[in-house]
């Protein structure tokens, strides 16, 4: 079984990304971009992804920074409850709502002003979305791994996880040896799957278990 098949097995069994998990239906757009920095915060907590994600698809009727602000700091704790987002809770929402103030009044709401300052310059980028409260360079990464989707010049994007996952099923640790395997437009869930490898037991098994009798 060549590596391409492997990867190409991959997606097939693990490649859904994190924003489509959530709900978000991922554009080059205001809205579902600040809808995946909210998920890359909360997945920034040591908190299982699929609370996180929950928490998100919770929080989905303050998917912008207005809203956000607009909703009260007691809504957006009884959101991230309702997801079992509850040991940081308190704390995620205080954040939220000063992430949504930063955003507001930085980039006028839009992430795409902060795209455009950073103008390919992804050091710039990633220290941009680090002012974001709680949102450090892990949940940078986590950023730029799923909006590479949409943002062309972020790719390859796969972390320090997602290469990890990637040896676990027998493919390169290399970003730019992974990213040939698959085409560009397959990126981010190529790197999702990879992240899922190292988070969700029996996937490895799975994926390495399927390929070999294939």
């Amino acid at each position: 079984m060549s590596q391409r098949d492997t990867a190409r097995r991959l997606l097939e069994v693990a490649g859904t990304t994190y924003a489509a998990e959530a709900g978000i239906r991922l554009r080059d757009q205001p809205a579902p971009l600040y809808r995946l920095l909210v998920l890359s915060v909360l997945l920034s907590t040591r908190i299982k992804a699929g609370i996180a994600v929950s928490a998100c698809r919770e929080l989905a009727e303050f998917g912008t920074p207005e809203r956000m602000l607009n909703a009260t700091w007691q809504q957006r704790v009884d959101a991230l409850g309702r997801g079992h987002y509850v040991r940081y809770d308190e704390s995620t929402a205080t954040a939220l709502g000063e992430g949504a103030e930063l955003l507001r009044t930085k980039y006028g709401g839009d992430l795409r002003r902060l795209r455009r300052d950073a103008d390919g310059d992804l050091g710039k980028l990633r220290a941009g979305l680090r002012e974001v409260p709680r949102l450090g360079p892990v949940g940078a990464d986590i950023f730029c791994r799923e909006a590479q989707e949409v943002w062309p010049e972020l790719r390859p994007c796969f972390d320090k996880k997602a290469l990890t996952g990637a040896g676990r099923v027998g493919l390169p640790e290399d970003g730019q040896r992974l990213a040939a395997l698959v085409d560009d437009s397959e990126l981010a869930r190529l790197a999702a799957a990879c992240v899922r490898i190292t988070l969700e037991k029996g996937l490895t098994e799975q994926v390495t278990r399927e390929t070999a009798t294939s």
